[in-house]
């Protein structure tokens, strides 16, 4: 197939780009990079420098490629940027959603599938968090997605496209040469990298009074190369008309002082901690329930175990001490 990835310069975009391609399938990568990186994309895809706030250009893209499928990475992902300019993220995640839906119908492209987040759900009710659980975002970033998620919806009941949203959790790990390299950087894992890379004195631990085994807040951790798989997969089970939603995580917790430890033993680095108060908002514990993309799509993690993220993860960040920008050997002088 001829597929679309917007915001394929990104993290997750790059890695499931590079996957699909080795499946076999013809990829353009949509990207402003605005936060992508243009050393990401992989070599055999053709990168289009656009962005999808420009309605009329992602209609001109989409009726001239004559793609298959679009799959729609392209977002801001900041929950605390999106606190204080929750415009911005309306503009781009959900102005850009609703251009590249009117282009996709434009150009008769039939299958979607679309990065969402459990941001969706804000403070659960039960954990773990199943699909069926009420969608209650307690930012702009997943009140965003979740009017993304509904736009979808809508298209697909009104012009038969086949969309799958998933609804990821947190994402750990590298693929190869190609991993997470964000400015700023929020995620818990690459910011224990940087103390063991010596580019951070300390990792901050946001609350130790959690009502969870060590008082610290558990997430759900999945390996990268497993959420990519998840949408090569997804690709094969579109239904026409319909849009499926499927939560995408290991269906396991660790603690952020799991977390911690799994990397000292993985670096070798003693990863000094400095305590802070819980930021508002944090449920003490989110993570997925994933029968339903178990058995709905036969997905399984084939990379579940922490480690095994954090050495992938390490590995890159070796690679790359400052991202893409600089590499091991260019820092080394």
């Amino acid at each position: 197939m001829k597929l679309l990835i917007t915001g394929g310069a990104g993290y997750i975009g790059s890695i499931v780009a590079r996957l699909l391609i080795e499946a076999g399938h013809e990829i353009v990568v949509l990207d402003n990079l605005e936060r992508g990186h243009r050393a990401a994309v992989p070599g055999q895809a053709q990168l289009i420098v656009a962005d999808l706030r420009n309605a009329a250009e992602v209609d001109h893209i989409l009726q001239a490629g004559r793609y298959d499928g679009v799959l729609h990475f392209a977002a801001l992902a900041l929950v605390g940027e999106s606190v204080t300019h929750p415009g911005r993220y309306y503009r781009n995640n959900v102005t850009g959603t609703l251009n590249l839906l009117e282009a996709m119908v434009a150009g008769a492209v039939p299958r979607l599938v679309f990065s969402s987040t459990c941001a969706v759900y804000g403070q659960p009710d039960e954990v773990p968090i199943a699909e069926s659980a009420p969608p209650r975002p307690q930012n702009a970033y997943g009140a965003s997605k979740l009017a993304a998620d509904h736009l979808i919806g809508d298209f697909c009941a009104a012009h038969g496209i086949g969309a799958v949203s998933l609804r990821y959790f947190n994402v750990a790990g590298a693929h190869g040469h190609t991993g997470e390299d964000h400015e700023p950087e929020t995620h818990l894992i690459p910011n224990i990298l940087k103390v063991a890379l010596g580019r951070s004195d300390a990792v901050e631990i946001f609350g130790t009074d959690y009502p969870t085994a060590d008082g610290t807040a558990v997430r759900d951790y999945i390996h990268v190369d497993d959420l990519a798989q998840a949408h090569l997969l997804a690709l094969g089970h579109v239904k026409a008309g319909e849009r499926q939603v499927f939560n995408l995580g290991n269906g396991n917790g660790f603690s952020v002082r799991e977390v911690i430890a799994a990397a000292r033993r993985v670096t070798g680095h003693p990863i000094p901690v400095r305590e802070a108060p819980r930021r508002p908002g944090d449920p003490p514990r989110l993570v997925a329930a994933s029968a339903r993309i178990r058995e709905q799509l036969g997905w399984a993690a084939q990379k579940p175990a922490l480690e095994t993220m954090i050495a992938d993860a390490w590995a890159f960040s070796q690679a790359h001490p400052h991202g893409y920008n600089r590499s091991a050997s260019a820092t080394s002088a």
